[in-house]
């Protein structure tokens, strides 16, 4: 046969040319900032500035907050932005806080400091990358285990309540350092725990909410900035604290104490979702 086009025929139109994956600038960007704040707090760490790095730890926190709300309001998410979140977040709430915390009072114990350090920085990467994993299974209302960002305000508003008042280098008591100890490991194990927290998820911003709430916001901001670094501390741990309670309440009540909300098919898995 003849392939050739008869004269006055038209030419078959060309096939479109795939079209580039572009990157949402905003969100992204929010998200860098993050991690270039667990960075500079490992710097400050580095050079003994202990205050501005725990600023730092906190600082991408809130951006850390805002980058997945962002990108729900500009209809900007995708799959690139959410691997991107979770490198983010083991720089900025599982590597930093580790190594501030190390430099900060476990260096001094030797080998022996080595150990919550470690149990941390395993308890960030295992719960962000069982996060992802279960992403689509869990009750969005409640987070399985500690969030890294709550557990890393847990360590280093310690820290940052400890130099605000003075005790640093040689000034800092021995029971201090044990008390970095049993924190770091009390926020890396709770990390990897099916102790529910609240997630706090389902209160969003075109949702109304009463006029007390916003009263007590504004009460709580009050108060926090009469002295940030104990209330953010005190604050945090209460959270840390309440997966527990809520985990007691619910067996007490004999309700289901997981936040899984659809068994896997895996048998080996079974005993994770209880």
């Amino acid at each position: 046969m003849n392939d050739a086009i008869a004269p006055g025929a038209e030419e078959p139109p060309e096939a479109p040319r795939p079209r580039r994956k572009g990157i949402y600038i905003l969100p992204n960007a929010i998200t860098l900032a993050a991690l270039f704040s667990g960075f500079y707090g490992i710097v400050m760490a580095v050079n003994g500035r202990f205050e501005a790095a725990c600023v730092s730890i906190f600082v991408a926190a809130v951006l850390d907050s805002l980058d997945g709300r962002v990108a729900r309001m500009t209809n900007a998410q995708s799959a690139f932005g959410e691997q991107m979140d979770s490198l983010s977040d083991m720089v900025s709430f599982g590597a930093a806080p580790a190594l501030i915390v190390y430099m900060w009072a476990l260096k001094d114990m030797g080998k022996l400091g080595w150990i919550p350090a470690f149990v941390y920085i395993s308890g960030a990467a295992l719960r962000l990358a069982r996060f992802n994993v279960n992403i689509g299974v869990v009750d969005k209302r409640f987070f399985q285990g500690l969030p890294s960002p709550a557990a890393a305000a847990l360590v280093i508003g310690m820290i940052w309540v400890a130099e605000d008042w003075g005790l640093r280098g040689g000034e800092r008591p021995v029971w201090l350092a044990w008390g970095a100890f049993g924190m770091t490991l009390y926020a890396g194990l709770t990390m990897v725990t099916n102790a529910p927290f609240y997630s706090f998820k389902v209160v969003g911003a075109r949702q109304t909410v009463p006029f007390a709430v916003i009263v007590a916001i504004a009460v709580a901001m009050a108060l926090i900035s009469q002295n940030p670094p104990l209330a953010l501390f005190g604050l945090f741990c209460l959270y840390g604290l309440s997966g527990y309670a809520v985990y007691a309440w619910r067996r007490m009540k004999g309700k289901p104490a997981s936040v899984i909300a659809i068994s896997t098919d895996e048998p080996d898995e079974k005993g994770l979702h209880q």
